[in-house]
This record gives C-alpha cells, sequence and structure tokens, in this order.
C-alpha cells in the first residue's frame, strides 16, 4: 500500500502542466470523481487496524499535494490570461514598423540620379551665407532691384549674413575653387521670408545645376532640360521655353512640360494651358564669370535651377505645399512603395 502511495506521489510530481488542457487533465486524474486516489481509499480497509491511521494521513497528504500542486497551476494560468486579454489580436505581429521615405527626398533623389548620368556631381553649402555668395557675386549689387525680389532673412547681429535665398551661391563657392571644366548639381534647403500658403512656405528645396566649360551654347542647354524632363516625366514629355529674366544668366528662360494629365489639351491642373512649369535657366553671365575668376573670353556656360517640391506637386498632383512640411503620417504612409 505504501508503495502505491509512494508510486503516485512520484506521478504527481512529475506531471508537466503548461496550459489549461494539461491542468485539466491533471484534475480529472488526481482530483476528479474518477481519480485515481479513491482506489486507495477503497483499499484502505485491507490494511492490518494498527496501521490504518497512518496509511489513510498518507493519503491525506497525498490528496493534497495534488490539491496544491493544481491551485499553483490554475493561478499562473489564469494570470496568463489576464495579460493575454490586453493584448489587440488584430494588430498585425510585425513589431518593428518600417518607416517610408520622404516624397521630396524620393523626387530629390531621383533628380541627382538623372544629371548623374550625363556626367553631373553633387555639391554642398552652408545654409546660413554672406552677402557676396548670396547676392554680389550673382550680378545683384546692394542697390540692385533683383535683390527685393527675394525676402530674406538676415542675421539680426550681422546684416552681412543671412539663410541663403537660393543654392546659387553654392555654385558660385564651387566656381572659385574647382578646377574647369564644371558640371555639378546644388540641391538643398533655401528660405524666404514669405507668408505660409498652399503655394508658398518660408523654406524650401531647391536643385540648381551648373555647366561651365569651352564652347558651351544655349543649344547644349536646351538638350539638357529635355533629356531631364523625358527621363522625369516619360519620353513622351515635351518642353518649350518662354523668355524670362534673371539677374545671373543672360539670355534667361522660363521652362515649361507639356501636362501629362491631358495630354497638353488642358486641364484644371494645368490651368488649361496644357503646359506646367519646372525650371528657370539660362546661360552663366559674363561678370558672374568674372567675380568668380573665370574668363569669360574663354568659357561659358549654363545654369538652371528648380523647386523640389514643385517636381513633387507635379509627380504626385498634390495641391498644397504645406503638406510636404507636416509630417502626417497618413499622407507619408502613401509613399512607402514609391520610387
Amino acid at each position: 500500500m505504501e508503495n502505491k502511495i509512494k508510486l503516485l506521489s512520484e506521478q504527481i510530481e512529475r506531471f508537466v502542466i503548461e496550459g489549461k488542457d494539461s491542468l485539466e487533465n491533471f484534475r480529472i486524474q488526481f482530483l476528479g470523481s474518477k481519480n485515481v486516489l479513491k482506489d486507495l481509499f477503497i483499499e484502505i480497509k485491507n490494511v492490518p487496524a494498527e496501521n490504518r491511521k497512518s496509511v489513510g494521513q498518507l493519503i491525506n497528504a497525498l490528496k493534497n499535494k495534488a490539491q496544491d500542486k493544481f491551485d499553483i497551476a490554475n493561478s499562473k494560468t489564469e494570470e496568463a490570461e489576464e495579460t493575454n486579454s490586453n493584448i489587440d489580436l488584430s494588430l498585425s505581429g510585425d513589431f518593428n514598423k518600417l518607416g517610408s521615405r520622404h516624397p521630396l527626398s524620393i523626387v530629390n533623389q531621383q533628380i541627382i540620379e538623372i544629371f548623374s548620368k550625363i556626367g553631373f556631381n553633387v555639391s554642398e553649402g552652408p545654409e546660413v551665407e554672406d552677402d557676396w555668395h548670396n547676392f554680389t557675386a550673382l550680378n545683384m549689387q546692394e542697390e540692385h532691384p533683383a535683390r527685393d525680389m527675394q525676402d530674406t532673412f538676415f542675421i539680426e547681429k550681422n546684416p552681412d549674413w543671412l539663410l541663403r535665398t537660393h543654392t546659387s551661391s553654392v555654385q558660385v563657392r564651387v566656381m572659385e575653387g574647382a578646377e574647369l571644366p564644371i558640371r555639378t548639381i546644388t540641391p538643398g534647403r533655401v528660405y524666404r521670408n514669405e507668408a505660409i500658403s498652399a503655394r508658398a512656405h518660408c523654406f524650401f528645396h531647391q536643385v540648381e545645376g551648373v555647366y561651365i566649360d569651352k564652347k558651351v551654347s544655349f543649344a547644349d542647354l536646351r538638350q539638357t532640360i529635355e533629356y531631364f524632363a523625358k527621363e522625369m516625366f516619360g519620353e513622351s514629355a515635351k518642353i518649350r521655353l518662354r523668355p524670362s529674366y534673371f539677374p545671373f544668366t543672360e539670355p534667361s528662360a522660363e521652362v515649361d512640360v507639356s501636362c501629362s494629365l491631358c495630354s497638353t489639351k488642358g486641364c484644371n491642373v494645368c490651368k488649361y494651358t496644357g503646359w506646367l512649369e519646372i525650371l528657370g535657366c539660362g546661360m552663366i553671365d559674363p561678370n558672374v564669370l568674372k567675380n568668380a575668376g573665370i574668363d569669360p573670353e574663354e568659357y561659358s556656360g549654363f545654369a538652371f535651377g528648380m523647386g523640389i517640391e514643385r517636381m513633387a506637386m507635379l509627380k504626385y498632383e498634390v495641391k498644397d505645399l504645406r503638406m510636404w512640411s507636416e509630417n502626417d503620417v497618413r499622407f507619408l504612409d502613401q509613399f512607402k512603395s514609391a520610387w
């Protein structure tokens, strides 16, 4: 009899309870209405009278042992269920949620790659700039009316320093120190003291480019812009150049690209003209070359500039400029699978 009790005690100890199913199996085997311990109580009548008390105590201790193990395991199971009840099973199992590239970064990188295919490298410069590189070297003397075209953020303690209004200042720095020929683009953030609206902001991003070499012509400029338009907007894209004015280029032009949404037939995006303005360009003024220490009698060049926000608005049909800087995750998540 005592051997049976010892064997059952060992079974209780070895029984592994993992989860509700094994817990219920343990209860049925050792505590249920037909549990194995009941046979011991039946067999106790066969035990000599003088030993029945001690054997009965052993059987009760065995039953208590089974009950204690059940209670402890049951408590742990209930705690685990409470913890799991706080888990939202509808959530994705991927806890390492990846972000998306900002659409302006996508367009900026695309522009860089397009021009890199034809030999343009990337140049960068300071966002806090001096008057010489931002204005004077670009053919805008102190009293030049073109300075009024750009509402500038000046540094209060030193009015000769300012937040750059264009990345043309980087082009000047490149021209001052680089070996000729020069073929570079200058992407970056610029600042202008303008009221924030759907079409304007106090900061935005530009990509400007410059090519300087011997015998560079306006035909080279047109071919470069046409190549860019077809790479950016598709092989069917067409361009047109309209005469314009910039103080650092002469002659100067505004460039329009054919509206891909209406095939130049006219729609609300292109204001029913069939064309969309994308950038400004022109041949570098000889005075700008002189200011950078380049002989305009020997070298010539062209320059162009575009707003990245403008390009992104055309590419993704976004009508409010403010969307690019509001960091609305619902908006930015749309670009996870973008180029």
